[in-house]
């Protein structure tokens, strides 16, 4: 059976940038960081103050239809993504069938009903505060509740699955739903992910492990210190060509190809090796040479580990192209949103496609010689491609990696 090829007929955003795919787009072409000052009263002694968080008056203005005494904020971001989704791809209720799956992958699922009820367990251990905590805590912590509440709101009767595979969750579930529609499984699909993960206990815990930077995003710089934290959703209306077709709906982009690999090695350290074998496979399940893509959305978190592994990687797959690739991370824009970060990368990379415009890396200051490479950086750059490449790589050692083609060449 020949396989299927699969298109992307809708994309939802909804993050720090703003309501919407365009203001994530838009934010990130332009160089618009979403990352300002954060404080937590419940951490004294905080060390990082920066963040890109989702504000409450932007989640209150955007959460129709939300049930909060169910939903954590992770599910009413993702609904939110979804509904934009949904309604760019023209869906109807009849395209809502058990041949419709919903894949939606999130690292931490419900962090904040997860922290307050911590908090309210260890005071009233104290014998400090009110013995009653959530009696919904479960169902709003559990990580599969924004792919349950997505299949359930829209009558999705397909597989539901939840990757929860740290940074490449929603890479890897934009992934299986790539596969499962290539094989035939399923027709339709929402896929991506969500994190709403800015809360004082996440945050903490990213703080004393000492990967977040004091100040600024600055992927590639010789003088990087650190990622920033980030959150929000993204979310796909992924479909056979064929199903899109016979419902007259119109394809934005095919996903072409897809790579994901583990590095079965060190659980934080990355290994250039499994990088590099992630987008190989990407490539070769693509049919495409290296030399085929003009665009590369890094994974790019500002670490000293990560931008000088995922630099190897790259010079490793691209060899004598890479010298001519339109590189960039756009974490400076949206921050590092961990299970989500693929999702809004890919939705962006999208965009990068469809308008021919590579995004600027922020904050690059100057070239590091163990890197060598300067990314795209000040403003957008023309592009004049038929593919272009997103990576995510997560703590695990796990590896993904996406390529998108134009609508044009279907």
């Amino acid at each position: 059976m020949t396989a299927a090829r699969v298109v992307i007929t809708g994309a939802g955003a909804f993050s720090p940038c703003g309501a919407g795919a365009d203001a994530l787009w838009q934010a990130a072409r332009d160089g618009v960081s979403a990352i300002g000052d954060i404080r937590f009263n419940e951490i004294p002694n905080q060390l990082v103050t920066r963040a890109a968080a989702v504000s409450p008056a932007l989640y209150d203005a955007h959460k129709n239809g939300s049930r909060a005494r169910l939903q954590d904020r992770v599910t009413g971001f993702a609904l939110i993504a979804a509904e934009e989704a949904a309604r760019q791809a023209r869906l109807t209720p009849d395209d809502y069938d058990d041949g419709f799956g919903v894949i939606v992958g999130s690292g931490f699922g419900g962090a904040e009903t997860l922290d307050t009820n911590y908090v309210k367990f260890a005071e009233n251990a104290l014998g400090t505060g009110s013995p009653r905590m959530d009696p919904m805590c479960i169902p709003k912590i559990m990580a599969n509740a924004a792919a349950s509440w997505i299949s359930m709101t829209y009558g999705a009767r397909g597989p539901v699955y939840c990757n929860s595979t740290a940074c490449s969750s929603a890479s890897q579930s934009i992934g299986l739903a790539y596969g499962l529609l290539k094989a035939g499984i399923i027709d339709r699909c929402f896929a991506g992910g969500t994190e709403a993960c800015v809360v004082p206990g996440v945050f903490r815990a990213w703080e004393i492990l000492r990967v977040l930077s004091p100040d600024q995003c600055r992927p590639f710089s010789a003088d990087r210190n650190g990622m920033l934290l980030g959150e929000g959703a993204g979310i796909l209306v992924l479909e056979t060509l064929d199903a899109a077709l016979a419902r007259g709906a119109t394809p934005i982009a095919e996903v072409a190809g897809y790579g994901t690999t583990s590095d079965a090695g060190d659980l934080l350290r990355p290994d250039p090796d499994g990088a590099a074998a992630s987008m190989s496979k990407a490539l070769r399940d693509a049919g495409l040479r290296p030399g085929d893509i003009g665009y590369v959305n890094a994974h790019g978190t500002a670490t000293i580990a990560n931008d000088l592994s995922e630099t190897k990687a790259m010079r490793q797959v691209f060899g004598d192209a890479f010298d001519g690739l339109a590189v960039s991370s756009t974490k400076p824009v949206h921050g590092h949103a961990l299970g989500a970060a693929g999702a809004l990368e890919t939705i962006i990379t999208l965009r990068a496609l469809t308008d021919q415009l590579a995004p600027p890396s922020g904050n690059f200051n100057a070239r590091d010689p163990a890197i060598g490479f300067e990314p795209v950086q000040g403003e957008a750059r023309a592009l004049a491609t038929d593919y272009c490449l997103t990576n995510s790589f997560a703590f695990g050692g796990i590896n993904a990696s996406l390529i998108l083609g134009s609508a044009a060449r279907l």
